[in-house]
């Protein structure tokens, strides 16, 4: 009998819109939609195929999670389903939330195997990679031939009843998960061989990998306090994408490169986009209440009132301004050392960093 797959897609690859359809509450359509017929072409081998495509949009999933997530539920606990999949989401933050958030609860409620595919720079990935299968994927749709098999292989294994192998093998992220294997060379089964084997190794210059991997973190110490406010130097820098209207530095909507520092010297808040002033070019939320009030991302009004009151000593003259949404670590720690420089010729004690 043939196999049943049920998958997950946000707005966008569903082909219902982009940014203005993200509030889409979930709904179910029989077969497949979009991606999933590429899921479907790739589980032949396991003879499954997909069944239903679940739909919703990611603002919605991201605002009322629980809610999303207990609809979804709903839909699909009467209909047959021997293997979830989500996505792939490739470096789209809020939509690497809600695949992992929808393939953990499908495991949960009805104990079938469920993967996804997340890019390494994602949320996604530190969030679910403990709970849930995700394959390590692509950036952009355009790695979508490549991403797809790779979930289904692993998939159709395990439909199949045969073996997999491990997290690098494999080509998902490690879980911190640890099987016992026995190896084909007796001796490579006692921990003592193998031991020794990888300090020979080492001596000798050659490449080894270690049992146990201890994941390597980047902690940034925690500053010390600010002794008094009311002589404090502030800064504000927002990833919420507030620019001028024209946005003269071309910061990109998702996926960011490039950075602004805007003048607000003499300013008591930032005007809006309708008084041609600024606007947000973030692609990763509703742009309207920025849009409406740019303040909101940037408090610079707030800031001056409590500059007039003296809780504050004064306020840097310029904001900083980027993407979050889909911004890489290394794209981040980049921008944030050539804006640093400028914080610190003024003095800069302390900085509020607006988001969305």
């Amino acid at each position: 009998m043939s196999k049943s797959i049920i998958c997950y897609i946000n707005q966008f690859f569903a082909g219902v819109g982009g940014e203005e359809k993200a509030g889409i509450e979930p709904y179910i359509v029989e077969g497949t939609l979009g991606p999933t017929m590429a899921i479907d072409k790739a589980m032949a081998k396991a003879d499954a195929h997909v069944t239903y495509t679940v739909v919703c949009g990611d603002n919605f999933m991201g605002s009322n999670t629980d809610e999303a997530v207990a609809r979804i539920i709903d839909m699909i606990k009467d209909k047959p389903m021997d293997a979830f999949v989500a996505g792939p989401a490739f470096q789209a933050g809020r939509y690497t939330v809600a695949c992992g958030a929808i393939c953990k609860a499908v495991q949960e409620h009805f104990h079938v195997p469920a993967v996804t595919s997340f890019n390494v720079e994602t949320p996604g990935v530190d969030m679910y990679k403990k709970d849930v299968i995700i394959f390590k994927g692509g950036n952009s749709a355009a790695k979508m031939r490549k991403d797809v098999p790779a979930m289904c292989k692993y998939l159709c294994k395990v439909l199949n009843g045969e073996p997999t192998l491990g997290a690098d093998a494999e080509g998902y992220f490690a879980r911190g998960m640890r099987k016992e294997v026995f190896l084909e060379n007796k001796h490579e089964n006692t921990a003592a061989f193998r031991g020794v084997d990888m300090l020979r190794k080492k001596i000798k210059g050659e490449p080894y990998q270690t049992e146990l991997i201890i994941p390597e973190k980047d902690v940034v110490p925690i500053a010390d306090p600010i002794a008094d406010l009311s002589k404090a130097n502030i800064a504000l820098v927002t990833t919420g994408g507030i620019v001028p209207v024209d946005n003269p530095d071309r910061i990109q909507s998702a996926s960011a490169t490039r950075w602004g520092r805007y003048d607000i010297s003499g300013l008591d808040a930032l005007p809006n986009r309708a008084a041609n002033g600024y606007k947000t070019i973030h692609a990763g939320y509703d742009p309207a209440a920025a849009d409406a009030d740019p303040n909101v991302c940037v408090p610079l009004d707030a800031m001056r009132a409590y500059e007039k009151e003296g809780k504050i000593g004064k306020l840097h003259p310029y904001f900083y301004s980027t993407v979050g949404t889909g911004t890489t670590e290394g794209e981040a720690a980049r921008m944030a050392a050539e804006i640093i420089p400028f914080l610190k010729e003024d003095g800069v004690d302390g900085i509020i960093v607006g988001s969305t």
